[in-house]
């Protein structure tokens, strides 16, 4: 660009950075689950509301959603969102860095709104709750809250640096298998062990991924497993995820893993009930919109390397079907920690995460700037899109 916006965002985000490192380091001490993020939405908020956004906190339906809006003084135009996470992993805490995620949209969109009198069109901020559990996003876009969304970005935390990420299709299913109870010593044959079947379903799934594709996954955890070693048990539930990097298979994993949840009930004479939800789809990277956020970062002097074969998902992947979106991935260590772990979770307070979170938030702010600003851009990421959607 030659009016210097790219200069002045990245001043607006440097002039910032001790409240950012500040949020960033607040949330980290302070992790919250998915749907419970209060003092995260919170601080957030309140950071938006004195910097000129008018803020809905809570959003739609969920009390830790945020959305806020800046309307440029620059004439109307398009509307750019900038997305933001703060959720932590139960029992782990920000393992998956989200705090750094939530500074950058927040530097992002405070870098945007000091240039809002000549920004053309519309900046909104979307704090998402609960991207652990692959459900936030998908509940705001239910309530209409991406409604009027041209393009959306954000960024991640991880052990490299890429702009393009490929995401997991991903579904949650609770299994919950209902036997009858009996005394474990004196007459077990008076009961239906539903223990039993939850682990036949366990062996079948062990046994089923030797005919998955590599790309396919399936995990699960016992959540009820009994009340008593010597009651026989008379409920038993299970917690699955399973994950594909094509719909298609990913609907017949689906149906395969009903019919032997349904098995395994039958086998143990215990009824079966299952219940799907958190649904998260792959990612439809848009490329000219990666393309813009690449160039910045090399403006940055970050380099990039090759996108991770080390697969995951999120409801990042629901956005990117509903408008133009990107999601790139930025290295906070050289190491191949591995995100979801105790020493991810310790990097992402560290100076170099910081540093990470502030480049994240000019990169942001350069892209949705250029968006606004040159119509040409999003006209090719829009046809992008929609030659993907045909």
């Amino acid at each position: 660009m030659t009016d210097g916006a790219n200069e002045r965002l990245a001043a607006a985000v440097q002039a910032r950075r001790d409240m950012l490192v500040a949020l960033s380091h607040r949330i980290h001490a302070n992790p919250e689950p998915g749907f419970e993020e209060q003092d995260a939405s919170a601080a957030i908020a309140e950071i938006l509301r004195a910097g000129g956004f008018a803020v809905e906190h809570p959003a739609g339906s969920t009390p830790t959603a945020i959305r806020a809006r800046i309307t440029g003084g620059g004439g109307p135009g398009r509307t750019i969102a900038i997305l933001a996470e703060y959720d932590a992993l139960r029992g782990l805490g920000h393992g998956c860095g989200h705090n750094i995620i939530a500074t950058a949209g927040v530097g992002a969109a405070l870098a945007l709104a000091a240039l809002a009198p000549n920004m053309p069109g519309q900046l909104i901020f979307l704090g998402t709750p609960a991207e652990e559990d692959l459900a936030g996003k998908q509940v705001m876009l239910d309530d209409g809250l991406f409604a009027g969304v041209d393009a959306a970005m954000m960024i991640h935390p991880s052990n490299m640096t890429h702009a393009e990420i490929v995401l997991l299709a991903s579904i949650d299913v609770e299994v919950v298998y209902t036997g009858a109870g009996a005394h474990a010593a004196s007459d077990p044959w008076s009961g239906r062990n539903a223990l039993d079947a939850l682990l036949l379903l366990f062996q079948s799934v062990g046994l089923w991924r030797q005919q998955l594709k590599p790309d396919a996954r399936v995990h699960g955890i016992v959540t009820d497993g009994g009340q008593a070693v010597n009651i026989i048990p008379a409920r038993a539930a299970g917690h699955f995820r399973l994950r594909s990097t094509s719909q298609a298979d990913h609907e017949a994993m689906q149906v395969r893993f009903r019919a032997m949840a349904e098995a395994a009930g039958a086998a143990a004479r215990s009824e079966t009930q299952l219940r799907f939800f958190a649904r998260a789809t792959a990612m439809r990277h848009n490329r000219v919109l990666g393309a813009r956020f690449g160039a910045h970062l090399a403006d940055a002097s970050v380099a990039q390397g090759p996108v991770s074969e080390r697969l995951g998902s999120s409801d990042i992947g629901n956005v990117s079907l509903a408008v133009p979106t990107i999601h790139p991935m930025l290295a906070i260590t050289d190491d191949p920690v591995p995100l979801h772990s105790v020493a991810f979770r310790d990097l992402a307070a560290t100076e170099r995460a910081d540093a990470v979170a502030l480049i994240g938030a000019t990169c942001l702010a350069q892209t949705a700037w250029d968006v606004l600003t040159d119509p040409a851009l999003l006209e090719a990421a829009r046809a992008e899109f929609e030659a993907a959607t045909s």
